[in-house]
């Protein structure tokens, strides 16, 4: 019986699993809201597809957001580099559908969050932190 209740525990642990996956260990994931009225003059570009703007908020992600519209949804990524502690330069900017680090010249897909010129040097690069985002009406909510 005892043996029995060790097997079973023992199964119920190893199932537990961490569905965070590989963890950004430069970015802290705080918890936000932000509503996007698109019917605002400064989110409008976020009615046609391709565009996207920099959300610079206090409280918005670390060093705000970029959100873009895909053509068919919206998607929010962290607007610090993911790979670096946040610093004076790891704030990125936007060109076009491209986010920028100052930092490194680190350049990453605004439809992806993806990399776009990794270094093949054998070390670990992280792809940008996504956030969600869904769209009711003319509001796109961006959050963590």
């Amino acid at each position: 019986m005892r043996t029995a209740f060790f097997l079973i525990m023992t199964l119920l642990m190893l199932a537990c699993s961490n569905d965070q996956g590989d963890r950004n260990p430069y970015l802290a994931e705080i918890g936000f809201r932000f509503d996007i009225n698109l019917n605002l003059p400064l989110y409008s570009p976020l009615t046609n597809a391709g565009n996207a703007v920099y959300i610079g908020t206090q409280g918005v992600g670390v060093r705000g957001v970029f959100v873009i519209n895909t053509g068919f949804d919206y998607v929010a990524f962290e607007a610090s580099c993911p790979n670096h502690p946040p610093n004076g330069c790891s704030t990125m900017k936007l060109e076009g559908q491209t986010a920028i680090c100052d930092c490194e010249d680190y350049q990453y897909s605004l439809f992806t969050g993806q990399q776009l010129n990794r270094p093949d040097d054998g070390n670990r690069y992280y792809d940008m932190l996504n956030y969600r985002a869904s769209k009711s009406g003319n509001v796109v909510v961006i959050s963590n």
